[in-house]
């Protein structure tokens, strides 16, 4: 359960940036002017792996959804579907924090419980063993035949 909430919590933080990166480049679209002039920009295909593109003026954006999907947004539609997934990571990844501070608590709550009843365990079979070494010596102890 730990390491789920831990990997869950790791893939949010890789999401994050990345959300609020695609974010700030859809507000970068938003301020642009219907008449200005083409931007040149750098992009990143993969993590190696950059290309030059000219963009001229657009009232639209693709945004990846997953699963081979993406989609065509208006910009302050994309802005408001960007935001609120932004939001949600963010709630998301401050509710996995609480629930690992949770399970650590309950782990370390966990282990002192079972030292105490090993502890317990371990006092009470030498009172046990101390109890027949006093009341019962002779009786319950044989001597082997040779010796």
């Amino acid at each position: 359960m730990e390491v789920n909430t831990q990997r869950r919590s790791a893939g949010l933080k890789d999401k994050i940036p990345d959300i609020q990166k695609t974010l700030d480049t859809v507000r970068f679209l938003k301020t642009r002017e219907p008449d200005a002039d083409p931007l040149e920009a750098t992009f990143e295909l993969n993590d190696t792996l950059y290309a030059k593109a000219h963009i001229p003026y657009t009232d639209e954006v693709y945004l990846w959804l997953g699963a081979n999907v993406m989609l065509a947004y208006p910009i302050p539609e994309a802005e408001e579907l960007l935001q609120g997934k932004l939001d949600a990571a963010k709630v998301t990844l401050a509710n996995c924090e609480e629930d690992l501070d949770f399970l650590r608590e309950q782990i370390t709550t966990l282990e002192v419980a079972t030292a105490r009843v090993y502890n317990w365990d371990i006092t009470q079979k030498r009172k046990e063993k101390a109890e027949l070494g006093d009341g019962g010596e002779g009786e319950g102890k044989k001597i082997a035949p040779n010796g």
